[in-house]
């Protein structure tokens, strides 16, 4: 099974929490396995230690729940809580540990919840914030590809901390965007109010345009996505327009040939397709994306090349579903709500392409 299925056999776990009635208890039915998934032996004491003493000050004998331990010296401390803990109750008491520790990275998790911390501000002292956070049972493709780099076999220091810091930064940034565009704050509004209104802004029109603010943000998301699609349509539609004229094979000529064994190309497989095109223009010729029509799914290749698959989607029952694929070719299925959830997978599909072109370059 890969990280990804292992974290969703934890994520099924928290539907029984209410069981769950200790910190104990948590460790074992949610932490100890996410220490697992990431390829740790548990049960091995030079590896894992739990209940790792950390003298803090004139404090002796300080105990922090689990140091995961790289080359004989700590390279993770864990601190855990109890499922329905707060987090924010308790960042203070790892950042203790971690100041008298050799450690380079902190956890601090009630097994649902998961913050990574480090010292990207200043040296051997925890940072405030996390660099990296995520909900066990709403872990994202951006979430996943962070947490396989605390895997055992791909756990490497230095590389950590090169992108921790940007991820930090983009995060926090991230989540301004999306308090602004949820909660528009007064002085976002005035920032855009000044430059088209040039009365005064009383209160009473600060709420009017405030209001108005939210509602511009969304429409404007929701026409970028828009006018991607169209653009991707058009293109699409010229370059197959200009295959036919030079007399080229083009991905019809395969629905063609399968129409025969009764395979129906439909028009949202289609536009799936073309939704995949326009995020991978942005990395290679539009050109080198194609498709094939199968009886129970969509497959798009990579230069048309079946030991290429880039995602296939399966739009043939009541529920949409997108697959993906690692390094290894192991599949992944994902439920889509809408065709526009396609988008949420942009860097795993960046990541696929990305492994396909590494292979070549290196034969």
């Amino acid at each position: 099974m890969d990280l990804r299925d292992l974290l969703k056999q934890i994520s099924d776990r928290t539907k029984h929490k209410d069981v769950i009635a200790t910190e104990e208890a948590t460790k074992n039915a949610l932490i100890m396995p996410f220490l697992q998934a990431l390829g740790y032996d548990i049960f091995n004491p030079l590896e894992v230690v739990p209940e790792f003493i950390a003298d803090v000050g004139l404090k002796k004998g300080e105990k922090i729940d689990y140091a995961i331990f790289k080359d004989g010296v700590p390279a993770i401390l864990i601190e855990c809580k109890h499922w329905a803990q707060n987090l924010n109750l308790h960042d203070g008491q790892l950042l203790r540990y971690f100041h008298v520790s050799e450690a380079k990275f902190g956890i601090l998790t009630n097994g649902i919840n998961y913050r990574f911390y480090s010292d990207l501000v200043e040296h051997n002292k925890m940072d405030e914030k996390p660099f990296l956070e995520f909900n066990i049972t709403d872990v994202r493709d951006n979430h996943l590809e962070e947490i396989k780099k605390f895997h055992k076999s791909n756990f490497d220091v230095e590389s950590i901390l090169n992108s921790a810091s940007e991820l930090k930064y983009t995060n926090e940034l991230k989540q301004l965007i999306q308090g602004e565009i949820n909660n528009p704050s007064p002085e976002f509004v005035r920032l855009f109010a000044k430059k088209i209104y040039s009365g005064t802004i009383t209160a009473k029109f600060l709420d009017l345009f405030t209001a108005l603010t939210k509602k511009s943000y969304q429409q404007h998301i929701s026409d970028l996505i828009n006018d991607r699609l169209k653009t991707a349509l058009i293109k699409d539609g010229e370059e197959m327009s200009n295959r036919a004229d030079r007399g080229e094979p083009s991905s019809s000529s395969e629905e063609i040939k399968e129409e025969k064994n009764k395979i129906i190309t439909t028009e949202e497989e289609i536009e799936g397709y073309l939704i995949v095109k326009s995020i991978l223009r942005q990395k290679i010729a539009s050109e080198r994306i194609v498709y094939r029509d199968a009886q129970t799914y969509f497959s798009i290749f990579l230069d048309d090349n079946n030991r290429k698959p880039i995602c296939r989607l399966y739009f043939n029952s009541t529920k949409k579903y997108l697959s993906t694929f690692d390094e290894f070719k192991n599949e992944t299925k994902v439920e889509l709500l809408s065709l526009d959830d396609i988008f949420n997978y942009v860097e795993i599909l960046y990541m696929t392409v990305d492994n396909y072109e590494r292979v070549k370059e290196l034969v």
